[in-house]
């Protein structure tokens, strides 16, 4: 269930917006102003098994009673007569319920829980939050837009296209630091067989711009004024690119921005580092991605002295190295000679070794802690700056390498699609770790993705 990872907090507030003890498990969607859930989305069955109808949920007490004045206009009744008026307004309709159950998986219940017509417009409004195609949802924010209203002008939306995952932030500026609206991580892999092909295979691409499409429709549901989108190592290093930026241009209606492997590296330091102590500096930032790994130097947060990207990440080591399941140590050492042969070209470009801390970014290294702590949830409150020692990072890897692909798959807070590479990335990590001599690495939830925000709203 993709979505904003959940924050104890949450689980607290969202109990006080719905007046009881939520019987389903969510993930929050998007948020309001003041940082505060405004649509969750439900798991689409109940603990006991029970089918539960709605799974885009409006949670916000004020955006519900906004959405409860229209209904008490008697629009539900009216919108319904239009549409057996309006074939156009009834087929959209249609659309978003046959989308909604896609979306949601199961077969038993549209928009609202039902199949047709229009029975709440609260769910239509969420579902347009959400990033639905729903013009009932559309209609509604129109007429209740903005709910709150301190609502603040400068919205903007970023998307980290990976090689193994695309990342949407929505961010709000702020006096003292953004506020941000939306966080959502989905895996489509596009950097499949990149390293092979050198192509973008087409059905990872078809996933990738569905997910695009769906990202983009929700930056715009909540205010976002511009659309960033920054493609990494899989789209930069593929002949058919162009592919992307088509979309991009459409969708985003900005052009797509190849970065760099250095630039992704400041992108990633400005990201990881905000916010820290400078006199706990220099830091080395450590982005391991799925195609490239990038390593960058700072004496002071948020401004990056030197860096360089190599060509080593999760999916394009375990593509090379990883021929069975579990993993056999030939492979596993394979992918330590080849990381060592790479972190030779690092220290002769960056002095690795003259930092003091080392910030590990990007989800093999907040997923590695996030087991190494045991976590039955994963609560990004938990994991952001914190320490990883080189012991449990090595526990941890002789863990994943003694799984199967299913056996990773199934732990709890290891997310949909990365199981089969986390083994890669992990290695990757404690060799790092070793070769520089760091007995701990701080773990940080904000990366690239931020960095892109930061840098388009002007915060340093």
């Amino acid at each position: 269930m993709a979505g904003d990872l959940l924050r104890a907090s949450d689980v607290a507030t969202v109990r006080e917006q719905i007046g009881r003890e939520p019987t389903t498990s969510f993930v929050v969607y998007a948020r309001c102003t003041g940082g505060h859930p405004l649509v969750i989305r439900n798991a689409p069955h109940d603990a006991d098994g029970t089918p539960f109808p709605t799974t885009y949920w409006l949670t916000c007490p004020e955006a519900v009673r906004a959405v409860s004045r229209v209904e008490s206009e008697g629009w539900i009744s009216a919108l319904n007569d239009r549409a057996e008026r309006d074939w156009a307004f009834s087929e959209a309709i249609g659309s978003a319920h046959r989308s909604y159950m896609k979306d949601r998986g199961t077969p038993d219940g549209g928009v609202g829980g039902t199949r047709g017509g229009i029975k709440c417009l609260h769910a239509h409004f969420a579902y347009h939050l959400a990033g639905g195609e729903d013009p009932v949802g559309v209609w509604v924010a129109e007429r209740v837009e903005p709910v709150h209203r301190e609502q603040r002008p400068g919205r903007v939306a970023v998307i980290d296209q990976g090689t193994n995952s695309i990342r949407l932030l929505v961010m709000e500026p702020a006096a003292k630091a953004p506020t941000e609206l939306a966080r959502d991580m989905v895996i489509t892999r596009l950097g499949r067989d990149v390293d092979r092909t050198g192509r973008l295979d087409p059905a990872s691409l078809a996933r990738t711009i569905e997910v695009l499409a769906r990202f983009c429709r929700r930056a715009r549901a909540l205010g976002a004024e511009r659309i960033r989108v920054g493609a990494t190592a899989a789209v930069r290093d593929a002949s058919n690119r162009d592919e992307v930026e088509r979309a991009v241009r459409a969708h985003a209606g900005s052009d797509l921005e190849v970065l760099s492997g250095e630039r992704e590296a400041e992108l990633s330091f400005l990201g990881g580092t905000r916010g820290l102590d400078r006199a706990d500096g220099p830091f080395l930032v450590v982005d391991i991605g799925g195609g490239s790994t990038e390593f960058v130097v700072g004496r002071e947060p948020g401004l990056a002295d030197r860096a360089v990207s190599v060509q080593m990440g999760s999916v394009r080591m375990t593509e090379r190295f990883v021929s069975s399941d579990p993993p056999t140590v030939v492979g596993l050492q394979g992918i330590e000679r080849a990381v060592e042969s790479l972190l030779d070209e690092v220290e002769t470009k960056v002095p690795v070794r003259d930092a003091k801390i080392l910030v590990a970014v990007a989800g093999t290294a907040t997923t590695t802690q996030a087991c190494a702590l045991g976590l039955d949830v994963y609560d990004p409150d938990r994991i952001h700056r914190s320490w990883l020692s080189i012991t449990e990072a090595e526990r941890t890897l002789q863990r994943f390498a003694s799984m199967t692909n299913a056996e990773r798959a199934a732990i709890a807070v290891m997310p949909p699609g990365r199981g089969d590479v986390i083994t890669a990335g992990a290695e990757i990590l404690v060799t790092l770790m070793r070769r520089f001599g760091f007995e701990r690495a701080l773990v940080s939830e904000t990366d690239i993705l931020d960095g892109l925000a930061f840098e388009l709203l002007g915060v340093r």
